[in-house]
């Protein structure tokens, strides 16, 4: 388990490179997650989270009697959002929590998928939710000896609960295509709900 953190690690500081800041959170029943964040070294503002601790284990399908302690995805979560428009360094616990539902609740996380966290990503945040977008684009996979799956870096799209209901309505290629045809800045963390009509 330790060796895969250290790989994970090794992958995000290879791509972000060193964090500026790291916070630790343990749930009852998991293990530690660790959330990073990266501030990007250009002009543009966009601070990085990633999760640390989520790829320890794989996950696994809740209907699976026993699970296996090798084989299944595995991942960690990304967040980037606009610095210093809200007091975004709030999500930690929301993206600890995200990242610890394979251990807690037995989901697998894939692209598609919706999450909720029951109350506002930060402080007035318009999202309760995210979607889980497609790996690959911010940060490649990391392959780990067979026959473990590679750990995929899965970034999250903060959505607000209109868009979330919709998106369970009409799938998430349909609000992603929604977003895209109105130049939604998915990393403004203070955006409104793009139109849905």
């Amino acid at each position: 388990m330790g060796e895969i953190l250290a790989l994970v690690e090794a992958r995000l500081f290879s791509t972000f490179g060193e964090p500026d800041a790291r916070a630790a959170m343990t749930f009852l029943g998991t293990d530690r997650i660790e959330v990073l964040r990266f501030i990007a070294g250009d002009d543009r503002g966009i601070v990085r989270y990633a999760t640390l601790g989520m790829s320890a284990q794989p996950m696994n399908d809740p209907k699976d009697l026993l699970a296996d302690p090798v084989k299944g995805p595995r991942a960690e979560l990304l967040l980037s959002v606009r610095g210093g428009l809200a007091d975004t360094d709030k999500v930690l616990r929301p993206l600890a929590a995200l990242a610890s539902s394979p251990q807690v609740e037995g989901v697998i996380v894939a692209p598609g998928n919706s999450m909720d966290v029951g109350e506002p990503l930060w402080p007035n945040a318009p999202f309760t939710s995210v979607l889980v977008a497609e790996p690959g684009g911010l940060v490649e996979d990391l392959e780990l000896p067979e026959p473990m799956d590679p750990v995929r870096f899965l970034p999250l799209l903060p959505m607000t609960p209109n868009e979330a209901a919709w998106k369970r309505v009409h799938g998430a290629a349909a609000l992603q295509e929604r977003w895209l045809k109105h130049g939604t800045d998915l990393r403004d963390p203070l955006r409104g709900p793009v139109s849905l009509t």
